[in-house]
């Protein structure tokens, strides 16, 4: 365990490059630059805001706080999963010439993600001020969930990177795969709303959970389920496990794949 600490500091310079190369091609030649981290999900938000709350009459207070909040849970496990599967693929050259700890890459694409997350954060505490929504104390507990969320995006990351090297496919299903899982998590609905046969599904769903937990700290003055919290903490090293796994047993033959 320790070579590798010392293995990951010896490399930490080129991961603070490689976020910060991640974060500049993103908006590169882009007027507004990283402030679209903010624009993006206000805009999401005063769309869908305006439709679902004129389509369907949820029984949401404060329903642009409550959508905001999910987009920024959710948002952040599709760009973090979909930017890490083809983080060996579009890094082809670099490994071929040079030997770099290959987990690197993912981290980067991950790491990139989280400052995006943190942007939409400060969305949401605007909306929130902006709103008058009270922010109770409870909001010190918000980098629980954050931090559970980032694990199981790595392990998810990890998983996607090391497969799709040589099933090139997974880039197209997983687009679809994101789209029904977002309808399988209470981002735009709440909970109350869905029949008996499809809550133990979404209620099943990894997402929910830290959802659910970062709403409660965050819009609903409660504090940490301690049973909600255990289970997204087996559920989040089950994944980062599986992922590490899967990933070193992968690396080895990326340089024949890529």
């Amino acid at each position: 365990m320790s070579q590798y600490i010392l293995n990951f500091k010896k490399f930490q310079p080129l991961l603070q490059e490689l976020v910060a190369r991640d974060i500049k091609i993103k908006y590169r030649r882009s007027v507004l630059g990283v402030l679209w981290t903010l624009l993006n999900p206000l805009c999401m938000m005063i769309v869908l805001s305006v439709v679902f709350s004129n389509l369907f009459k949820f029984d949401v207070e404060n329903f642009p706080l409550y959508l905001l909040s999910g987009q920024v849970v959710f948002t952040f496990f599709s760009d973090s999963t979909t930017s890490s599967m083809t983080a060996i693929i579009n890094n082809a050259s670099l490994i071929k010439k040079i030997y770099v700890p290959k987990y690197l890459f993912v981290l980067s694409r991950v790491f990139s993600s989280f400052i995006n997350l943190m942007a939409s954060f400060t969305a949401l505490l605007l909306v929130m001020v902006a709103t008058r929504a009270e922010l109770h104390w409870t909001v010190l507990f918000v980098p629980v969930p954050m931090l559970l969320l980032v694990g199981f995006c790595l392990g998810i990351g990890l998983i996607l990177s090391a497969i799709t090297v040589k099933f090139r496919d997974i880039m197209h299903l997983y687009s679809v795969f994101v789209t029904a899982l977002m309808y399988l998590t209470p981002v735009i609905y709440p909970m109350s709303i869905l029949p008996e046969w499809l809550y133990p599904i979404v209620r099943l769903n990894p997402i929910t959970n830290i959802l659910l937990m970062f709403r409660d700290v965050m819009l609903n003055n409660k504090g940490l389920d301690i049973v909600s919290l255990v289970v997204a903490i087996i559920e989040m090293l089950i994944v980062l496990l599986i992922g590490l796994r899967v990933f070193y047993k992968s690396q080895d033959e990326f340089i024949l794949n890529i």
